[in-house]
């Protein structure tokens, strides 16, 4: 029977080799204290294992969900860095040429003693990925959205800006650091696109925490109304509604976009709401869309997206990233393509007037709310526990690195109800760049 001292033993050699043959320039740190420098000794990064279980488990299930599952519950972490330092030093060695270097017996030892190794019986498997978390019903749409935004206003605040947005932030002129101004210019710049002007009357589905109506009644004079299935972001809504006095422009419901009594607005926005309604229910979303927008108003759709692949059915496929993601964070999401969000939109009878990608925004976004939620890791852990906030931080800088490298996008579409004659819009983009 092999024991525990012979499992550190083997799994203590087998690591010093990989660092070896890969080059690695980050090192271990193991669950008996023992530290592994990286193969040029210089970088102070480790990845630390809690357990032998945790890399029995690793093998057992070698794949993106069962590390998360590992990386939440503290068993694999690293110290003296971050995600981005981790994704900075991955290796660059072949991984064949450096399996050949480690050798057979090696491996199959250092496997041997792992595969022997006592699981994790609680180890948590599958979860909120399932078909009915994609259902649609507003029952079920509801419990969806709370999972990922009922976690605490006071967590949100540690890393978001000052007005609570929880969407892409817009850097002008060149990208900087100020994520209130940044938060500030994309609010504006929401307006401006919609041309929102005194009186009209705007609706905002997925309002979050109320930015965005309270920025269009406070700045350009509009009656607005914003529609939430989160009932902590209502409450902290309506608070900030009161408290700025805009209770005569400004309101907040709590309600399914499908549910919404047949209303004539001028100027209809989703920001960042999309990606939970899921594909099958796209052609609902846009109709009840179309169905609440004057003809001719303005509609702006800002969306994440995936890359299209050969096939509608090629891209639907998830992979293992998209689906960790889905698991644990957004239960019930699906992101589309940008050309079926055009399709989808043209098909439910709107005119197309203008896209625009912002995925270095994104990029820049995450990584600054990473960074700040990082500064204030202790407060986290405090309010939701030390699990829910490493969860946190690998969602965040993990979206950060998917935006910098293209495996996710995100764009504003603007578009019009269609309706002939005049276009709603001017005739060039000039009074957007004021």
């Amino acid at each position: 029977m092999t024991t525990d001292l012979q499992r550190t033993i083997a799994v203590r050699d087998i690591l010093t080799r990989a660092i070896e043959a890969l080059d690695l320039q980050f090192g271990f740190r193991l669950w008996d204290g023992t530290d592994l420098p990286p193969a040029q000794g210089a970088s102070p990064l480790r990845v630390a294992i809690a357990d032998v279980g945790a890399l029995a488990s690793l093998l057992r299930s070698p794949n993106l969900d069962a590390f998360v599952r590992l990386h939440v519950e503290g068993r694999i972490d690293w110290v003296n860095g971050t995600i981005f330092d981790l994704a900075a030093l991955r290796p660059k060695a072949k991984l064949g040429r450096a399996l050949r270097t480690i050798g057979l017996w090696p491996l199959l030892k250092a496997a041997f003693s792992l595969i022997t190794a006592p699981g994790s019986p609680g180890f948590e498997r599958g979860r909120g990925d399932d078909k009915a978390r994609k259902s649609g019903d507003a029952a079920t749409n509801k419990k969806n959205i709370a999972h990922h935004y009922d976690v605490s206003n006071a967590f949100y605040k540690l890393f978001l800006d000052k007005e609570m947005v929880y969407t892409c932030a817009y850097y002008a002129p060149d990208f900087h650091d100020d994520i209130d101004k940044a938060q500030f210019d994309k609010l504006d710049m929401i307006c401006r696109k919609l041309r929102l002007k005194p009186g009209a009357r705007h609706l905002d589905i997925g309002c979050g925490w109320g930015a965005l109506i309270c920025h269009a009644a406070q700045h350009f004079g509009v009656q607005a109304v914003g529609v939430t299935l989160s009932e902590e972001q209502a409450a902290l809504a309506r608070q900030t509604i009161a408290a700025r006095g805009l209770s005569d422009k400004v309101s907040v419901q709590v309600i399914d976009y499908n549910d919404l009594e047949a209303a004539s607005f001028d100027t209809i926005s989703s920001i960042g709401m999309f990606e939970a309604v899921g594909i099958d229910h796209h052609p609902t979303y846009f109709k009840a869309v179309h169905r609440l927008l004057k003809p001719g108003g303005l509609y702006l759709h800002h969306a994440i997206s995936r890359p299209a692949r050969g096939t509608d059915a090629q891209f639907r496929k998830m992979r293992t990233e998209y689906r960790a993601l889905v698991r644990y964070i957004f239960p019930g999401g699906e992101l589309d393509h940008l050309g079926m969000s055009i399709a989808n939109l043209e098909r439910a009878r709107f005119e197309v007037h203008d896209v625009e990608g912002w995925r270095m925004h994104y990029c820049r976004t995450t990584r600054l709310w990473h960074d700040r939620l990082l500064a204030r890791r202790a407060e986290a852990e405090a309010e939701v526990g030390a699990d829910m906030t490493r969860m946190w931080l690998f969602y965040l800088g993990g979206c950060s690195l998917a935006f910098e490298r293209g495996a996710v996008s995100i764009f504003q579409t603007l578009a019009s109800r269609k309706n002939k004659g005049a276009l709603p819009v001017p005739a060039t983009r000039t009074d957007l760049y004021r």
